[in-house]
């Protein structure tokens, strides 16, 4: 490895020569103590970037360093300066240059440029990757960085395409590289750099917290000015990124940020936990680590939000090692990329394991009893994670890798089991359910949550993600099921949950970056942080469907119920019960009321009268009193490139059962109940069929869905309209969720979805003797042989679920 950076540092902070420097009139010893301090930021960051504490002769580093050095290698070797171009395969020489999808292609090849030199300059200061201090690599470096700022990243070029590649894309590789290569690089070039990363990312670029400068984006925009801080050797630079990111902290009520529910919003409307909030994370992280002991450092004591989101936002969404697709946004359409040499395929569990190694750095600078929580909580997800370990992962970098290999060798680390309970994230419409042995994820659209987001050719067909799609994980199965080539095989109008016309749909209908927002209120529900009620007022994205969904989590099964479905189309509408990826050769077992069926593909069958079916395998569907559900197995191709314009063009296939509820071309008031069992046995599912009353359907009408469950103590009603639905009583729309205890007591829980009741009372006709707690919003409460609520402005409470305890009479 290379010695520390060299005091000649100073020589390069502020001009091309000493003279310059004593103008300052500071003091040598103050001079050389400046100089020492960015020397200081700057080794720092080579370590952030690098990696550090593995040995590179020991696996898995061994091998990775490798294979950095042969890809170094071969860029090298293909590097051709010529106009328009420094690879031959990567012109930025856009002739219309503009903001159209033609000119994003050129803007983003200056990032391949920079990313390309990025890798060069990696493999040149790592030991172990044949290329460590290569003379021949050190040219192509330093010719690469002057040939890309003369041609086309300078202060006198306009930019053209995609902002993200001049802001943040360009000049986050660009400055790595220049870290990196420090020692290198005269004073001139340097300032030269310095000069096009101003033009570029002007101090104004973070003047406002608007537009895209918010969330993870802004936290990137701090990261490039900080950098430009350091290797200018620019105190105001450093100063400025450091106060700029106070505005990411502070929890937000509308648009970018946290929320104090836990919810991650970026781009307005689209909940993207485990994109950008990846990005966002990781970024903090790497910037509270540069800065921390220096006197820069990051104090802001609103940080603290930061932190507790850690177990608030991301760990809800992390599952043995995946992130949920849900809240990742067009992500999802990212999975083999047409430009990747290396033929890597992204998917929920590449898109965790950051999101751990980011959790891990940020602990560095949390508490001592939040770093121990965080490390027992990746240990646990990484130990889990058989589908795809995450110290296999192709994809991660090796200081990522450095810091989870950690981890896993940190004997004094006791993994975390996963916990049962549920989160519902009102503010991004979205809920996580998770039992011993299973989790679920609900995903839904609202007047400020989009359907789902597209941009950049990306996510072309996600148009029904938002449509009550229903995900669900085994802890020891079906860890892949949304990620081996999931979504450019699966049927976009039967994703699993929804429910949805056929009617077809152009490729990004309904706009760019999260432009189409349904018109409907009533989505939420109430949660007592164990079990839930949960619904969707739905109304289909360019299409008349309208539909009432209604989803209660308990213990070993969710209860489905949709009615109200009316639809004027013309073209088929279903409720997609289940939609199973059971690879390139699926075979799963399945049963229909004890009868197996075919394992052939094609099959289709309409199952009339059905009241339970079983995957072999995944688990067990339960149809109260019967239903006509419809049974297809079938092999479904697909492309990569056909939902993301980047992709692969390589068809590929996957085999699927699926079981959908046909409503026809024109229902008027369609329904359907199913419960979900996860991970139960045909047994399982038989036996539950076969008890009649564990489950009670107390409604399941337009006006008003509910459930009860007697041997839970549970009961569930989302009121779309006010009303009596078995015990219950409201005066207007809500949910209502109640699990009475063993104890002899009960909570009562009580939301607003539509977040517009300033007045509500709920009367439950039950024998009750004491409130024993209740929150401020209940202006009265009595007991007896009911128990009667009334409720005060619950549209302050922003859709959060208010609990009352009682004691039973």
């Amino acid at each position: 490895m290379h010695s520390p950076w060299s005091r000649r540092s100073f020589l390069l902070t502020t001009s091309a020569s000493a003279l310059a420097l004593t103008a300052t009139g500071l003091p040598p010893s103050v001079e050389a103590a400046t100089a020492d301090a960015y020397e200081a930021l700057r080794a720092k960051w080579r370590t952030l970037v690098l990696g550090g504490g593995f040995s590179p002769t020991a696996e898995p580093f061994k091998s990775r360093l490798a294979e950095l050095g042969a890809t170094a290698r071969q860029l090298r070797d293909t590097m051709a300066p010529a106009a328009g171009s420094l690879w031959p395969d990567a012109s930025y020489a856009d002739p219309e240059p503009d903001t159209d999808q033609e000119s994003y292609g050129y803007s983003a090849n200056v990032v391949t440029g920079y990313s390309r030199l990025n890798t060069m300059a990696q493999a040149y200061r790592q030991e172990g990757t044949g290329l460590t201090g290569d003379a021949a690599l050190k040219a192509g470096i330093l010719t690469g960085l002057d040939h890309l700022y003369t041609q086309v990243y300078n202060e006198n070029q306009a930019r053209f395409g995609n902002w993200y590649s001049w802001q943040i894309g360009a000049p986050q590789h660009l400055l790595d590289v220049c870290v990196l290569m420090y020692d290198h690089l005269s004073a001139t070039q340097v300032a030269n750099y310095c000069k096009a990363v101003d033009h570029f990312v002007p101090d104004s670029a973070v003047g406002s917290y608007t537009g895209t400068s918010t969330g993870a984006n802004r936290v990137d925009l701090c990261r490039v000015l900080a950098l430009r801080g350091v290797v200018g050797g620019s105190s105001a630079k450093i100063a400025l990124a450091r106060d700029a990111l106070s505005p990411v902290f502070p929890y937000v009520t509308t648009g970018d940020g946290l929320y104090t529910d836990g919810s991650f919003i970026q781009h307005t409307t689209v909940p993207y936990t485990g994109s950008y909030g990846s990005v966002m994370l990781g970024g903090l992280g790497m910037l509270f680590s540069l800065l921390r002991g220096s006197s820069w450092e990051v104090t802001d004591t609103k940080r603290q939000i930061v932190f507790d989101a850690v177990e608030k936002a991301w760990a809800p969404f992390l599952y043995n090692g995946l992130v949920m697709d849900g809240v990742s946004g067009r992500a999802i359409s990212r999975g083999l990329s047409a430009s990747d040499a290396k033929k890597i395929q992204a998917d929920d569990h590449l898109r965790g394991h950051p999101i751990m190694s980011a959790i891990v750095l940020l602990g560095q600078g949390a508490s001592a009893a939040e770093n121990a929580r965080w490390r027992g909580l990746v240990k646990g997800w990484m130990r889990r994670d058989y589908y795809s370990p995450p110290l296999s992962d192709p994809s991660l970098g090796l200081t990522s890798l450095a810091r989870l290999k950690g981890v896993d060798d940190d004997t004094s680390v006791t993994p975390a089991a996963e916990p049962t309970g549920h989160r519902l994230f009102t503010n991004m419409a979205r809920a996580t359910h998770r039992r011993p042995g299973w989790a679920a994820s609900i995903s839904m659209a609202d007047p400020r949550i989009t359907y789902y987001e597209t941009g950049n050719g990306e996510n072309l067909r996600g148009w029904h993600t938002g449509s009550g799609m229903l995900y669900w994980w085994g802890d020891s199965y079906a860890n892949g099921q949304y990620s081996d080539a999931f979504w450019p095989t699966v049927d976009p109008y039967r994703l699993p949950g929804i429910t949805a016309s056929r009617k077809p749909l152009a490729d990004a209908a309904g706009g760019d970056w999260g432009a189409s927002l349904p018109d409907v209120k009533w989505v939420g529900g109430a949660s007592d942080g164990q079990r839930a009620a949960i619904g969707q007022y739905l109304k289909g994205l360019q299409s008349t469907l309208r539909a009432k969904k209604s989803w209660f989590c308990l213990d070993d099964t969710i209860v489905c119920l949709g009615a109200g479905i009316v639809c004027t189309d013309g073209a088929a509408v279903e409720s997609t019960v289940e939609n199973r990826n059971l690879g390139p050769t699926g075979t799963a077992p399945f049963q229909v009321d004890g009868i197996s069926k075919p394992t052939s593909t094609p099959w289709s069958a309409t199952l009339s009268g059905a009241k339970w079916a079983h995957i072999g395998g995944h688990g067990g569907y339960v149809f109260p009193g019967g239903a006509t559900v419809k049974a297809l197995r079938d092999e479904r191709s697909g492309k990569w490139s056909d939902i993301n314009k980047g992709g692969a063009t390589t068809a590929i296939a996957r085999k699927y059962l699926t079981l959908y509820v046909d409503h026809g071309t024109a229902p008027t008031n369609g329904t359907y109940a199913y419960q979900l069992m996860p991970g139960a046995s045909a047994a399982q599912t038989a036996a539950r069929s076969a008890d009649t009353g564990w489950l009670r359907i107390l409604a399941n009408s337009d006006d008003q869905q509910g459930v009860s469950v007697p041997a839970q103590g549970f009961t569930g009603v989302n009121f779309w309209f006010g009303g009596t639905v078995g015990p219950l009583t409201a005066s207007a729309p809500c949910s209502v969720q109640i699990s009475e205890k063993s104890d002899g007591t009960a909570v009562v829980c009580v939301s607003d979805p539509m977040r517009a009741q300033t007045s509500l009372t709920l009367t439950w006709n039950r024998a009750v003797s004491a409130v024993t707690s209740k929150p401020a919003t209940v202006t009265s409460a009595t007991t007896g042989a009911s128990l009667k609520l009334t409720f005060g402005d619950l549209s302050a409470t922003l859709g959060a679920t208010q609990r009352v305890t009682v004691t039973l009479g």
